[in-house]
């Protein structure tokens, strides 16, 4: 089947809107814990992992700048008009957070930024079209045009950035419910 045919239909592009919806609200609970400048986790103090986020947290700006580079890449990303650019945004930070997992030897926290980097991944690979003409020599490359994104998906990644972050206002360590909130979001 050819990649057109895949990109046309709505079944896929459901999916992709929703994985972007799933990616974009993954970032919102550490984004806004980070850019409010609290710690994202506490891990015991004789751990290497402990004292990697203490070194991060006592950066100051720079640990509020992580939280505000995650709070835009969720935003771009469930906006659906912008979704390429907060998916290569996203890729630099889903890279560098998997990279740390791995290199820290985090539990089970590799499993998770793993699957995080299939679905960046997936993400690139959907929007390719729009990559390829940044990276070819070719000058007769015609991009293909594809149906635009319906304005109720954009409406919705809209209204559930709102939601996410009135959440988040109420309940900065939104740890607990971020995961019901999901649910109930996409579902």
């Amino acid at each position: 089947m050819k990649f057109e045919q895949l990109r046309r239909s709505k079944w896929n592009n459901w999916i992709i809107v929703h994985l972007r919806y799933l990616v974009g609200l993954a970032v919102f609970p550490s984004g806004m814990t980070t850019l409010i400048g609290h710690r994202f986790t506490s891990v015991s103090p004789d751990n290497p992992i402990a004292y990697f986020f203490e070194a991060l947290y006592q950066s100051g700006f720079y640990w509020n700048f992580l939280g505000l580079a995650q709070i835009t890449t969720g935003i771009l990303l469930m906006t659906q008009r912008f979704a390429l650019l907060g998916t290569l945004m996203f890729f630099a930070i889903i890279t560098n957070i998997w990279i740390i997992t791995l290199s820290l030897s985090f539990k089970g926290t590799w499993v998770i930024t793993s699957l995080m980097m299939i679905a960046v991944i997936i993400l690139l690979i959907w929007d390719r079209h729009k990559l390829i003409p940044l990276v070819s020599d070719k000058r007769d490359m015609i991009i293909k045009n594809f149906e635009p994104v319906n304005k109720i998906w954009i409406i919705a990644g809209i209204s559930y950035t709102i939601c996410f972050t009135v959440f988040s206002l109420f309940n900065p360590m939104m740890e607990e419910t971020s995961g019901l909130l999901t649910a109930i979001l996409l579902g």
